[in-house]
């Protein structure tokens, strides 16, 4: 008995759905869905993106925006910039940046919710000080400057040892933060945007 392509292509495209989840729907073996879909043509998801589709069953969580006015131009201008100038481009699974400007973080923040469309609540940091700073202080510092939730910041606060002191007190007062948004599409649309 044949498979309708249609069906085919809405339960693999429209709804994600996996060979094997096919198979059980159709109360057929895994190497005869596999059979009709290369009569019909219908390229197969890599194992990466099969990945990323169960780990993300309702679809993408960021929603990438054209800007729609001046203001939003600029931030998406900035926010490319900040990236290409502070951000870590050699990690392959996340976007990164790391500074001790509560200011530029924000910014990246904004341009990462208003112009990627990520959700700030899942936006996580990490923090790196100076063995003669407070830990609880540097964290309520940058939970107060960034207006975010104690839980997005990893417990292990890293403890670089102190050495002469210098002009690094100043710029370094309350330590080094990375903001981290763990997805690889995005990291990747990003450097996409990137004019290397």
């Amino acid at each position: 008995m044949s498979i309708n392509k249609e069906i085919l292509l809405e339960y693999y495209f429209k709804e994600g759905k996996s060979v094997p989840e096919i198979a059980k729907i159709f109360r057929k073996s895994e190497t005869g869905i596999n059979y009709w879909m290369k009569k019909y043509g219908i390229k197969k998801r890599s194992v990466s993106e099969a990945i990323y589709l169960k780990n993300n069953p309702g679809g993408d969580p960021f929603n990438v925006k054209i800007p729609n006015s001046l203001n939003l131009a600029e931030l998406k201008g900035l926010g490319i910039g900040l990236y290409w100038g502070e951000g870590n481009k050699k990690n392959k699974n996340s976007i990164r940046i790391s500074n001790t400007d509560p200011m530029l973080i924000k910014k990246f923040i904004e341009f990462l919710v208003k112009i990627l469309g990520v959700d700030k609540s899942k936006i996580k940091f990490s923090l790196q000080i100076f063995s003669d700073i407070n830990p609880n202080q540097a964290k309520r510092y940058w939970l107060e400057n960034l207006k975010g939730r104690s839980d997005q910041f990893y417990k292990k606060i890293t403890v670089t040892q102190s050495g002469k002191i210098g002009n690094y007190r100043e710029k370094n007062k309350y330590g080094v933060l990375t903001l981290y948004y763990h997805n690889t599409k995005l990291r990747n649309i990003l450097i996409d945007m990137l004019p290397l």
